[in-house]
């Protein structure tokens, strides 16, 4: 059973509120707000200077390639799972259902923050967009943008592999986490810090009680217990 590491836990929460209130307080966003213009500024020129560019940020947010994403999350839990027991591989999948909660319940906390912030698409005028440049079915805006769900939910995938599988699935989940998360910053769907700021402070402040804490292998351990399957525990 994982011990609960307070210090720990604390230290990342601090991290977390760190960064939230230093993108929070300041007018205007104080100096995130250079840079997330500029970032988008940058890409958003791309878009008439390069066909394929267009292409590509087309693609990679289309509905369809959000699939992608999860294939390649689940690729990597089988990579563990087909080496694992039969027993280890019906832990593998409880815990996939955890991770789901935990993500569930984390976005819907931070969809609840009383911030409304439009993706750069809407709040800039003379502007490239996607959807007006080619006849292909894209998301490239967002009324409410901040904190980026979608990145939080790549965030949370990247703890669950730390605390589960070790580091060589964090580094995997990383460049995972990168390549579903990026092409919604290219598009202009969300800001830079909706994702380097709002996803991150939030996971920062919420999975640490999770993972860090007995929580997460409670919620497992309950899982595995009830559930039905042919290597569930003995309750002898």
């Amino acid at each position: 059973m994982t011990k609960t590491r307070l210090p720990l836990i604390l230290l990342l929460n601090a991290l977390g509120l760190a960064l939230f209130f230093s993108w929070y307080l300041p007018a205007n966003h104080g100096s995130w707000f250079p840079i997330d213009a500029g970032i988008f500024h940058f890409f958003n020129q791309e878009l008439v200077k390069s066909h394929t560019f267009l292409w590509f940020v087309a693609i990679t947010n289309n509905r369809a390639f959000d699939a992608c994403s999860l294939l390649c999350m689940g690729s990597l839990m089988l990579w563990y799972w087909w080496r694992e027991t039969p027993r280890g591989r019906r832990r593998i999948i409880i815990m996939g259902i955890a991770m789901l909660l935990a993500a569930v319940i984390l976005n819907q906390i931070g969809q609840k923050i009383p911030i409304k912030r439009p993706s750069p698409t809407l709040f800039f005028s003379d502007i490239h967009r996607v959807s007006e440049l080619l006849p292909f079915p894209t998301k490239d805006a967002s009324k409410d943008s901040f904190p980026g769900d979608h990145g939080m939910m790549l965030l949370i995938f990247c703890g669950f592999m730390l605390r589960y599988f070790g580091r060589k699935a964090f580094g995997v989940a990383v460049v995972i986490f990168l390549v579903f998360a990026l092409p919604r910053m290219m598009i202009g769907a969300h800001w830079f810090t909706d994702i380097f700021v709002g996803s991150l402070s939030f996971v920062l402040i919420g999975l640490p009680w999770i993972l860090l804490t007995p929580l997460s292998d409670s919620v497992i351990n309950g899982l595995d217990n009830r559930l039905p399957g042919k290597h569930r525990p003995s309750m002898n």
